[in-house]
């Protein structure tokens, strides 16, 4: 499956990438006289911070839920929580396919009304999930959480990096956000659920959430036009590469996602079983978890960097491959070796997710980002909701070191997918 090839661009030029450019004279391209809309420009300052608390609420809000099963099977009765944790399985299905409508809706309707879309409904599916009363309620209310959630990806992404001259760096640290929000999911639960219960471990970052909307609308200014009624700003690339790179994209991103899915949503048990003597309790617990995410999130501001400086293939390849050695050391771990290659195996985890974002700003033009972006997660996210119906079940029927292995395994798949990425990737070419 290849995206539409995006449309030949007529805008000024920008620094040339570090791979070999296309060059605008070969192209054959003009630039307009008319100015860049004012929407079109970057976002930085209050804007681009509540962008990117959205990307570390996106993620938060998806892992309440692995992190207080626990406590949520105990308040429903059921005596094991790899029973209960196939119920939120709808909830990452949808935060797959959502992409798709999101996406879509980002480029014709305008990134700043999905955003409002994405603050206002997240929070409200939240405090939803605190009401429920059974693993059917639950399973419906996280279902919505996951649709509202997948705007975000394919929106609040190319909206943050429309224009930027280094993406990398701000994908890089959006990145950081996001993970921090997965740091902040496995603090933030563990403490909630131990002194005011699992639900408020819900009502909290929905509040924050519905709270941050208020801000969006009044900062974020309002767009003239939607993205793909803007003029053309990047030259075309042969529509053969471009099929290849998605292709790659989409196979790396499902096997990346899957990967993620499986030890950001297990990682809390994961803990909890062999390094029984200290993760009892919730709240040590959770912050343990948030020291793993907190250090592997470092990793996302360090490969965003390196995005604007090297050659992508090979960075890529290496952090990806670099995944297998650690996952296979981990597979009989225990106590605080465990911990430690816990905390390595995520930094390489984190450090592999800059890289799809990066080389789709790279070759597709702005107008169009949010649909090639959404067609992609609808994808990856779509198929790597599996791991979280297969999780319990795989957990509870072979052990967390045949969850390893099979991780080390992905990661190999991922690796050989990188390999077949083109020998040197040619620059998208800005044109003026």
């Amino acid at each position: 499956m290849s995206p539409p090839p995006p449309p030949t661009s007529h805008t000024t030029a920008a620094p040339a990438a570090p791979l070999g450019s296309v060059s605008a004279a070969a192209a054959g391209a003009t630039a307009p006289s008319s100015p860049p809309h004012a929407a079109h420009a970057s976002h930085t300052g209050a804007v681009a911070l509540l962008l990117n608390v959205a990307h570390a609420l996106d993620h938060l809000m998806l892992l309440v839920f692995a992190t207080a099963v626990g406590a949520i099977a105990v308040d429903f009765g059921i005596s094991r929580w790899e029973d209960l944790m196939p119920f939120a399985t709808g909830a990452f299905v949808l935060f797959g396919l959502g992409s798709l409508p999101a996406g879509r809706l980002g480029d014709h309707w305008g990134r700043r009304a999905m955003m409002l879309v994405f603050f206002f409904g997240l929070g409200a599916s939240s405090i939803l999930v605190a009401l429920t009363r059974s693993p059917w309620q639950l399973a419906i209310a996280l279902a919505l959480v996951g649709a509202f959630a997948a705007i975000y990806h394919p929106v609040g992404i190319p909206m943050l990096v429309q224009s930027a001259e280094r993406p990398g760096r701000v994908i890089g640290v959006n990145g950081l956000a996001g993970n921090l929000g997965i740091a902040a999911a496995a603090l933030s639960t563990g403490f909630l659920v131990k002194y005011f219960g699992w639900r408020s471990a819900f009502v909290v970052p929905g509040l924050v959430s519905i709270a941050c909307g208020v801000a969006f609308a009044r900062m974020a200014p309002r767009e003239s036009a939607p993205p793909s009624k803007r003029a053309p700003r990047q030259v075309d690339l042969p529509a053969a590469v471009l099929a290849r790179v998605f292709i790659v994209l989409t196979l790396t991103s499902t096997f990346g996602s899957l990967v993620f899915n499986f030890t950001t949503n297990g990682n809390g048990e994961l803990l909890r079983e062999r390094l029984a003597a200290v993760t009892r309790d919730p709240a040590t617990l959770g912050m343990l978890l948030a020291l793993v995410y907190a250090i592997g999130s470092i990793a996302q501001v360090v490969v965003g960097r390196l995005i604007d400086r090297v050659p992508l293939k090979p960075l890529f390849l290496a952090i990806v491959a670099a995944q297998i050695p650690l996952f296979a050391l981990a597979v009989r771990a225990e106590g605080w070796a465990l911990y430690v290659l816990a905390i390595a195996f995520m930094v390489f985890v984190f450090g592999a997710i800059p890289f799809t974002d990066a080389l789709i700003v790279r070759y597709v033009d702005d107008r169009m980002r949010s649909r090639v972006a959404g067609m992609r997660l609808a994808i990856a996210f779509g198929i790597s909701a599996l791991a979280v119906w297969l999780l319990g079940p795989v957990v509870k029927a072979n052990g967390f070191g045949f969850l390893l292995a099979l991780l080390a395994g992905i990661a190999l798949c991922s690796t050989l997918a990188i390999l077949a990425l083109p020998r040197k990737l040619p620059d998208k070419a800005r044109v003026g």
